[in-house]
């Protein structure tokens, strides 16, 4: 081999190796944009974008929905784990922002179009594969803390109309029987009462989660139904639920 084909050939493997280099580097930072190296293999992830499209087609749904919310709970594929510490990352490659989780495990997440355009992601502080992202329909809080009944029916009525909007097949065949009031495990007693004529009726707590599928336990929950009360009357909170929750049978 002349020296003017052994250069030739040098140079076309070195071209060819940093080609390589270059796609490797590429497709590794496509994989997981944001976050070190270090971090990739300890945490739990979700696009954002497949998050972002389920949260504009609650944006978008037409039918009432003034009463109702949209969010994301984080539910341990261990029940028996706690949501203590939990974090969630939102992370591009200009953005980066800590979510709160609440004690249902729900985080509320923002419509970013910049988080969309970087293909952000949600990450969490735990071993990946021990936590799973799932969309959760809950009732809006008031301030005030009272509630009329008929309200309550319409909220109900709103967040069944839209599983079945969105295809829960859980919903399908049902009807709305209630609501679910959620607090802290040491709330006290009587945190939730019915008034009807002037007279305020505790409700009864049960050991149920929030949401169908939660672990019992977790929370403390007060439920109302709706045939077991006075057609017209109002639900009085003495504080401040974590969640309120549709109740389907």
């Amino acid at each position: 081999m002349t020296n003017k084909h052994f250069f030739i050939l040098f140079a076309m493997l070195l071209a060819a190796g940093g080609a390589a280099a270059q796609a490797k580097d590429n497709d590794a930072s496509q994989k997981k944009p944001g976050l070190a190296a270090s971090e990739k293999q300890d945490i739990d992830w979700i696009s954002y974008r497949d998050v972002y499209r389920l949260m504009l087609r609650f944006e978008k749904y037409g039918k009432p929905k003034q009463l109702i919310q949209n969010n994301y709970q984080i539910m341990s594929r261990d029940k028996k784990m706690s949501l203590d510490g939990l974090h969630v990352t939102l992370s591009g490659k200009t953005i980066r922002l800590n979510l709160p989780v609440d004690a249902a495990g729900r985080v509320a997440v923002p419509l970013l179009k910049t988080a969309y355009d970087e293909n952000a992601e949600l990450s969490l502080n735990r071993k990946a594969g021990t936590y799973i992202f799932l969309p959760k329909v809950s009732i809006v809080a008031r301030a005030d803390g009272v509630y009329d009944s008929g309200d309550l029916l319409a909220a109900c009525e709103q967040a069944l109309n839209y599983l079945r909007y969105i295809g829960e097949v859980s919903s399908a065949e049902k009807k709305c029987t209630g609501v679910k009031f959620s607090y802290a495990r040491d709330a006290g007693e009587g945190v939730v009462k019915f008034r009807a004529g002037g007279v305020l009726t505790p409700l009864p707590v049960q050991d149920v989660g929030a949401f169908s599928d939660d672990a019992a336990g977790i929370l403390k929950t007060v439920i109302y139904r709706f045939f077991d009360w006075p057609g017209h009357g109002q639900v009085i909170t003495q504080s401040m639920p974590i969640a309120i929750t549709a109740l389907f049978d």
